[in-house]
């Protein structure tokens, strides 16, 4: 039996901007099963962010239903939405968002550190991780001292540390060269055949888009296409 990590039906997202409505996203229906490798594409403004946000619980729909990771986001309460991102969802942003005072290790130990996980046991695994991302010995500089390439690498090792059910992906590479940018998504693809967790990657990179087993896109904020992808 296969499981399902999201599933959206009828999903709606519609921005007041003063008296205007912006209609972000219309009639969004997909299920992504556990273990995909799911790119969402499509140009600036095509739905993909909002789409993603949706699924990670940051912003709510306006009409429709959304589960992930087994539970219904859409009547969940903020406390609810909160624990689940805490503990079933990993997040890499497109500026990093590491906190700058403190270290490598002590980034990845943050999520670890607000799941109540004993002080010990999460550096340990932080430091395990950051050797998986390739990162060994460069655990306690700072991310002033890191390259972009590194600090993206951080933000993947705290998206995992915790072993999350999905990690989401938004535009992970916009800030990198070509060879950083494929060395990351070589990591992800890697992170994804051998832990089998879901990645959600949004994207306007077509050498993103080259490492995708799914790649579902988006323009006007109706899904388009979506396909399998032998990569």
């Amino acid at each position: 039996m296969k499981n399902t990590a999201v599933e959206c039906h009828h999903l709606d997202k519609v921005f007041k901007q003063g008296n205007l409505s912006v209609n972000a996203l219309t009639g969004i229906d997909i299920e992504i099963l556990s273990g995909e490798f799911v790119c969402l594409s499509g140009p600036s403004g095509s739905g993909k962010t909002t789409l993603l946000n949706m699924v990670g619980g940051l912003d709510r729909p306006t009409a429709g239903e959304i589960t992930v990771a087994g539970r219904r986001l859409d009547t969940m309460t903020a406390l609810e939405l909160a624990d689940l991102r805490l503990h079933h969802i990993g997040f890499v942003f497109q500026a990093y968002n590491l906190i700058p005072v403190l270290s490598a290790c002590e980034n990845v130990e943050f999520v670890m550190q607000l799941q109540g996980i004993e002080e010990n046991h999460r550096r340990a695994q932080a430091i395990d991780i950051l050797g998986l991302v390739g990162l060994s010995g460069l655990e306690e500089r700072r991310p002033a001292e890191l390259s972009g390439g590194q600090q993206q690498r951080v933000a993947v090792a705290r998206a995992i540390v915790s072993k999350p059910e999905i990690i989401l992906a938004d535009e992970p590479t916009a800030n990198l060269d070509s060879a950083n940018s494929d060395n990351l998504m070589e990591l992800m693809r890697e992170l994804n055949s051998n832990s089998r967790t879901t990645f959600i990657i949004s994207t306007h990179d077509e050498g993103v888009m080259k490492y995708a087993k799914r790649l579902v896109t988006l323009l006007d904020g109706r899904i388009v296409g979506d396909e399998s992808v032998e990569s």
